[in-house]
């Protein structure tokens, strides 16, 4: 396995340099860079706008299709990276059992037909909401989940790397801080030598200092730094050369020249820790521009985002009209329907006319059905109206509700079709429209 022994020391030792000062800073035991206004508004902004579009995009998905069950599935094909199988929504399998009873019970009946009617048009509703859902999951979800997968993910990372250079930018502070402390201080012990007792506090402090220097240099450096140490007198009043001993009695010390070099090494620190300190603040300040361009972008995806919601509105408009234009249709056809199967029930419940003894007067217009008694070829009928009927194409004829006219069968025409004549007007109208009468 081929890896980087110093570069792994060298990670490893700025990761737990980071854990101090994050650990530090949550303790209030160290200070924190604070990032200006401006920076802390654009993270906040781009914060809001994933938190929402997340919790848009799941009501949505809910909105959409309804079954958590089959949201599930759809998600793991997507994983999965194949192709969701076609499925037949509750419109159009409602549609499909319609037709099926339709013809089951006869489609030459009025309710076999008003059955088949109710379930095309119940398909027609199920297509539209197929659409619907395919319009809405491209140009509403889709730009969504990329916001989430894409840009945020990449203003995430960014971000990350801003939070690592202000802790390096945190910790070489306090480090310089505590070099210059060590400075002064060191300066202090070389104008002032402590005498007594106080030794023994200055040596801990010196002895600090000697720990962090071995772990920086091998052992024989640290020797040499100790061999130029003048002689020192024990306790005993034995003087030896680079020697320090540490023993229960007062009076031990330790040789003025450690002091002197103690200072000049902390000088060469404090020099290191301003050197770091210029670059972390460099790579800080670098850092944060490249994400504070990103979070400007923000407003751009606010403005797509815009874009993506106003094609869904009209989606879901085209998407209600055709369904209200649909269930209008069939409502009109029904009514057609009702009132045919009124006129055969008059019709088998009335006693015949032709078995009565007494003459009556003549009888009134009596209404026939659309569907069975249509006229034969070049006859003509009188029929009303039923419903409003605004001409769609060429050779049509638009009529008004309540409308006595006159149909006739032309050779050669549609079934569902019939001509009509109103005044100089001719044109065809569709039979569910109308209800025929007497033979004129």
């Amino acid at each position: 396995m081929d890896f980087n022994v110093k570069r792994l020391t060298a990670d490893a030792g700025t990761f737990l340099s980071r854990a101090v000062q994050f650990t530090e800073e949550i303790l209030g035991q160290a200070e924190k860079t604070e990032l200006d206004s401006h920076l802390e508004t654009l993270l906040a902004s781009a914060e809001y706008t994933k938190l929402w579009t997340e919790r848009i995009m799941k009501q949505t998905e809910v909105l959409l299709q309804p079954n958590p069950n089959v949201r599930i599935e759809e998600f793991l094909y997507e994983k999965l990276e194949k192709k969701v199988p076609m499925r037949v929504n509750n419109h159009e399998q409602l549609g499909n059992n319609m037709i099926d009873s339709g013809y089951e019970l006869g489609p030459g009946t009025v309710y076999g037909n008003a059955l088949i009617k109710c379930g095309e048009t119940e398909r027609q509703i199920g297509g539209a909401e197929r659409e619907f859902i395919q319009s809405s999951a491209n140009n509403f979800l889709t730009p969504f989940k990329n916001f989430i997968e894409g840009d945020f993910q990449t203003i995430s990372r960014e971000r990350k790397f801003l939070q690592n250079k202000r802790l390096d930018l945190d910790a070489a502070k306090s480090k310089l801080k505590k070099a210059r402390v060590a400075e002064a201080r060191s300066a202090q012990l070389n104008s002032t030598p402590p005498l007594g007792e106080e030794y023994r506090a200055h040596f801990s402090y010196m002895l600090s200092f000697l720990h962090v220097k071995w772990l920086k240099c091998n052992d024989a450096t640290l020797r040499r730094f100790l061999s130029k140490g003048d002689k020192c007198v024990t306790s005993s009043g034995r003087r030896r050369r680079g020697e320090l001993r540490l023993g229960d009695e007062p009076g031990w010390c330790v040789s003025m020249s450690l002091f002197l070099h103690a200072g000049q090494m902390w000088a060469e620190e404090e020099a290191k820790a301003e050197t770091e300190l210029r670059v972390t603040q460099s790579e800080f300040d670098r850092q944060a521009e490249i994400t504070r361009l990103l979070l400007e972008g923000i407003g751009t995806t606010h403005a797509h985002h815009l874009r993506c919601l106003n094609e869904f509105v009209e989606a879901q408009a085209a998407y209600y009209a055709r369904c209200y234009q649909y269930t209008v249709d069939l409502q009109k056809q029904l009514g057609s329907f009702a009132s045919m199967l009124s006129s055969n029930n008059n019709h088998q419940s009335s006693p015949s006319r032709a078995s009565m003894p007494i003459a009556l007067p003549s009888a009134p217009p009596i209404r026939c059905s659309a569907v069975n008694e249509l006229p034969s070829s070049g006859t003509s009928h009188k029929a009303r109206v039923l419903y409003d009927y605004d001409a769609a194409g060429g050779g049509e004829l638009s009529l008004v509700a309540d409308e006595i006219i006159v149909v006739s069968n032309a050779p050669g025409m549609d079934s569902d079709w019939l001509m009509v004549e109103r005044g100089n007007h001719k044109g065809k109208v569709p039979i569910t429209h109308l209800e025929l009468l007497n033979r004129v």
